[in-house]
């Protein structure tokens, strides 16, 4: 049996452990929150053996396989660099990777540097009106895909899963470059890091895929993601359907059946855990890779350092820092 333990009992730990207990070759021995009530609850739900105050003595005591960082972001990059210098093979994180750039490649590199998987929970890549959009965008259906959308509150928490949503309907194609604004006229915190009230965000990629951001106060209205073609439109999580396609030569929406893209008895971040086991077993890319992650995580800080300096972000980003903090410690934004 492989061993897993997870950092964080809480609603997204207790995610991952449903995903490890559906796997019948993994078994969950260890867990570590500094609040004890989340910690037992934890132990108890998943009859787990042994629980642990801090994560680093879990990280000493145990010999595990698979370690998820369920914790806050500011949390993220010492505990995944911690693991991976365990001897571990594979960890699962959540989202957003870091508050800063430069932490997200640290988080990466560490995995990189100990031969350890990681990647990151941007579930969405599971669920089935995702999919099936990725597919009526590449079958004809709408003709070409010209240009994505999406609307959602901030570019930091709830932007990196369209960022990669984004990445995954251009067949993970690379981004060009990035031109953005933020709304700095009020600040509030997600998850202990400052995100903007709005945002806009442009991006092209090398084949020449548009795509647009827009959150908060200067968000789009109605949708989640529309994806354009030449001959057509998807729009996903609309106020009207989950998914809805007005097809080439169609005068109305149609709803597209799912069922031949539903998983059988599996949530979409249990599928994430089932994804990252089966990527260890074979050796395979995972579906939500740290160098997928990577990419989504470029397009926030590339749109914040757009907003800083004023013109238009080339990729690679080539900083360190988060421009939003930074201009908040400053003063340029309030």
């Amino acid at each position: 049996m492989l061993k897993a333990g997870v950092i964080g009992c809480g609603g997204r730990g207790r995610a991952h452990a449903q995903g490890y207990q559906l796997s019948p070759e993994v078994e969950i021995v260890a867990c570590a929150d500094p609040v004890e009530d989340s910690r037992k609850a934890f132990i108890e739900q998943f009859e787990v053996e042994r629980g642990y105050t801090h994560y680093r003595e879990m990280l000493e005591k145990e010999d595990l396989d698979f370690v998820s960082v369920c914790t806050w972001i500011r949390l993220h990059t010492e505990m995944i660099v911690d693991a991976a210098n365990s001897g571990i093979r594979a960890i699962h994180a959540e989202k957003p990777m870091a508050p800063t750039w430069g932490e997200a490649k640290k988080q990466c590199q560490a995995c990189d540097d100990n031969n350890v998987v990681i990647t990151f929970c941007h579930q969405r890549r599971f669920s089935a009106p995702f999919i099936k959009a990725k597919q009526l965008a590449h079958d004809g259906t709408i003709g070409d895909l010209i240009q994505v959308e999406g609307n959602c509150p901030n570019l930091f928490d709830w932007g990196t899963h369209w960022f990669d949503m984004f990445f995954f309907y251009n067949n993970d194609e690379p981004a060009e470059w990035v031109m953005g604004q933020i709304d700095g006229s009020s600040i509030h915190d997600v998850f202990g890091v400052p995100v903007e009230a709005g945002g806009l965000s442009l991006i092209r990629w090398k084949n020449g895929l548009e795509g647009l951001l827009a959150t908060g106060s200067t968000g789009l209205q109605g949708i989640g993601n529309r994806l354009v073609g030449t001959h057509g439109k998807i729009e996903v999580h609309s106020a009207a359907a989950p998914i809805r396609v007005m097809a080439r030569g169609a005068n109305d929406w149609e709803v597209p059946d799912l069922t031949d893209v539903v998983a059988t008895g599996s949530n979409d971040t249990s599928l994430s855990v089932l994804d990252l086991i089966d990527a260890v077993k074979t050796g395979r890319e995972p579906e939500l890779s740290g160098r997928k992650a990577l990419q989504a995580t470029e397009l926030i800080f590339a749109t914040y350092e757009s907003s800083r300096i004023r013109r238009k972000i080339v990729l690679p980003l080539e900083i360190e820092d988060s421009p939003l903090l930074s201009m908040i410690e400053n003063g340029q934004v309030r």
